[in-house]
C-alpha cells in the first residue's frame, strides 16, 4: 500500500481552501489546482491569514506558519497534480464538471493515485463511474469549515475496493480528522438534515417571520449551535446553496430541499454571502472563517 505523502486539491473555493489548510497543517505536501489565478491568490491569502490568527490564539506555533505555507503550492496546471498520491475534488456540484475533471486526472495520474470527491449531494458511484478508476474512488465529505470542524463523511461507491476505503480512512485519520462511514445515499448524514433545515430558515426570512440576525440568535441560543443557519449559508455561499438544493431535490424530490425563490433573487443581486461582502448579513471583510 503506497503511503500518501502528496495531496492534490482540485478547486480553490471555500471548501478547497479549507481542505488544503487541513492537509498542509497535517504535514502533507499540498497542491491546490484552480483554473483561475485569482482564486489561488485569494486561497493563499486566506490560508495565511487563518494560520497567523491561529498562532495569535495559541492554537499553532508561530514557527509552524512558514513551514505550513511552504508545503502549500498553487497551480493553474492540472498536470502538476500528476504526482499526487490522492486528489480530492472540491468543484461545483455538477456531475458533468466532475466527470470531465476526473477523466483528465485519470490520464495524468499514476495507477496508485486515489481519487476522492468532497461532494455533499451527488452519488459517489455516479461520479466514480466517469473517473476511469471506480475501484480507487471514495467520497470524503469534509464538514464546513474544514479547517475548524473535524468530521469527514467517508462514503464508498459500489465499486470502491476495500483496500481503497481503508487507505482513505487511514489518510483521514492522519489529517487529524474524525471519519465516519456513510452509505452512498443523497446528502449522506449531514446534508440529509442540513439542506432542508437551512431552507426552512430562508423561508422564515421570505415570510417575514423574523430578521436573519434574530433567527440566527434564536437557533444559537436555544440549540447551542456555534453558528446560525443564515450565517452558515453566507459562509457556504448562496450560489453553492442553490446547486446543493438542485442536486438534493433532483435526487429525493423532498419539497423542503427545493431551492427557495429568495436564494435566486439574492444571487441575481450579487448577494452571495461573505465572499461578496453581503448575503443575509453584511461583512466588512471576506476573510476565511476563523481568520
Amino acid at each position: 500500500m503506497t503511503q500518501i505523502r502528496t495531496v492534490g486539491i482540485a478547486g480553490a473555493g471555500t471548501m478547497g481552501t479549507g481542505i488544503a489548510i487541513v492537509a498542509a497543517r497535517a504535514g502533507f505536501t499540498t497542491k491546490v489546482f484552480d483554473t483561475r489565478e485569482q482564486s489561488l491568490e485569494r486561497a493563499r491569502a486566506q490560508t495565511e491569514a487563518f494560520l497567523r490568527k491561529s498562532a495569535e490564539r495559541g492554537k499553532l506555533s508561530p514557527d509552524a506558519v512558514p513551514e505550513i505555507l511552504a508545503r502549500w503550492q498553487g497551480t493553474t496546471r492540472l498536470e502538476d497534480l500528476a504526482d499526487c498520491d490522492i486528489v480530492i475534488e472540491a468543484v461545483f456540484e455538477e456531475l458533468g464538471v466532475k466527470h470531465a475533471l476526473f477523466a483528465s486526472l485519470d490520464a495524468l495520474c499514476d495507477e496508485h493515485t486515489l481519487f476522492a470527491s468532497n461532494t455533499s449531494t451527488i452519488s459517489i458511484t455516479e461520479i466514480a463511474g466517469g473517473s476511469g478508476r471506480a475501484d480507487r474512488f471514495v467520497g470524503m465529505h469534509f464538514c464546513l469549515p474544514a479547517q475548524v470542524m473535524k468530521l469527514i463523511e467517508m462514503s464508498p461507491g459500489l465499486n470502491t475496493s476495500t483496500a481503497t476505503f481503508e487507505r482513505a480512512w487511514q489518510f483521514a485519520e492522519a489529517l487529524g480528522q474524525k471519519p465516519v462511514k456513510t452509505q452512498d445515499t443523497p446528502g449522506f448524514i449531514l446534508n440529509y438534515f442540513l439542506i432542508p433545515f437551512n431552507n426552512d430558515a430562508i423561508r422564515l426570512v421570505e415570510q417575514g417571520v423574523a430578521e436573519p440576525a434574530e433567527i440566527d440568535k434564536a437557533i444559537k441560543t436555544a440549540l447551542g449551535y456555534p453558528m446560525g443557519p443564515l450565517e452558515l449559508l453566507d459562509l457556504i455561499g448562496l450560489d453553492t446553496q442553490r446547486l446543493l438544493c438542485e442536486a438534493m431535490h433532483g435526487l429525493t424530490h423532498e419539497p423542503r430541499a427545493a431551492c427557495p425563490p429568495l436564494v435566486r433573487r439574492m444571487i441575481a443581486a450579487g448577494w452571495l454571502g461573505k465572499k461578496a461582502g453581503k448575503g443575509f448579513h453584511t461583512y466588512n471583510d471576506t476573510r476565511v472563517f476563523g481568520a
